[in-house]
């Protein structure tokens, strides 16, 4: 799985370079589902439509927004299905989020 973490100033200038930003991702995807490595990935909402949901002593506790306070966010993620980590490293850094101060945390699926 890629998880790619964005921060404010990530999406400020991937927002000014939205166009060409989509059009790198488009082609990185048609790329991986030519060669069958792509499975999927989904972009999220912005945290701050996020519930946080916990469980104490029986009783669920359910908050606005995000579970932690911090500068990067979980922006989407995408499910590659490659030969070897070293394969999954290279998407990662082809990914544009990673060229715009982004970053993409590679960690393998627990398989079913």
């Amino acid at each position: 799985m890629l998880m790619i973490y964005t921060n404010a100033a990530a999406s400020q200038a991937i927002s000014k370079d939205f166009d060409r930003v989509v059009a790198q991702v488009d082609e990185l995807i048609a790329e991986l589902t030519a060669n069958g490595e792509w499975v999927g990935g989904e972009a999220l909402a912005d945290p701050s439509a996020s519930r946080t949901i916990r469980v104490i002593n029986g009783v669920p506790a359910v908050t606005d927004g995000p579970f932690l306070e911090s500068k990067e966010y979980l922006a989407g993620y995408c499910i590659i299905d490659c030969a070897t980590p070293e394969r999954a490293a290279e998407i990662a850094e082809r990914w544009p989020d990673a060229c715009y101060g982004g970053a993409l945390e590679l960690r393998p699926v627990v398989g079913e």
